[in-house]
């Protein structure tokens, strides 16, 4: 059953996923992971490109395929009431797009947020820390 995603928009919101140090770092992305009890059944994802990544056309294309490949992988696999930042990175650009899935799959497994398509699961509170 797919669980709705909703954006992160405001800057304390990256910083507070940020200061949660959980991430994975794979070759198209950078992936972090905060439990946010406020989200209830949705998922909330923000995307960030750095001036490294290349001039503004560029870093929108990279959010964009980030954007994509997010909507076809986190309502299927990720779990609620997480909150999710996306970093692009150099690569993100010329990375195939199965790839940046797969990258986006690799990480969510790494730092257990992973679910299986179809997998109901009780409602967050009750599964316990």
């Amino acid at each position: 059953m797919p669980i709705g995603v909703l954006p992160l928009k405001r800057r304390a919101q990256f910083l507070h996923v940020a200061a949660a140090r959980r991430y994975f770092v794979a070759p198209g992305l950078l992936l972090q992971v905060c439990r946010n009890n406020e989200a209830g059944k949705a998922i909330r994802v923000g995307y960030t490109a750095s001036r490294k990544v290349g001039n503004a056309v560029i870093r929108n294309r990279a959010k964009r395929r980030l954007r994509a490949a997010v909507e076809e992988v986190m309502p299927l696999h990720g779990l609620a009431g997480y909150d999710y930042v996306i970093i692009a990175r150099l690569a993100t650009i010329e990375r195939p797009f199965r790839a940046i899935q797969a990258d986006i799959k690799t990480a969510m497994k790494r730092l257990n947020v992973w679910r299986e398509a179809g997998v109901i699961l009780p409602p967050f509170e009750s599964r316990g820390k």
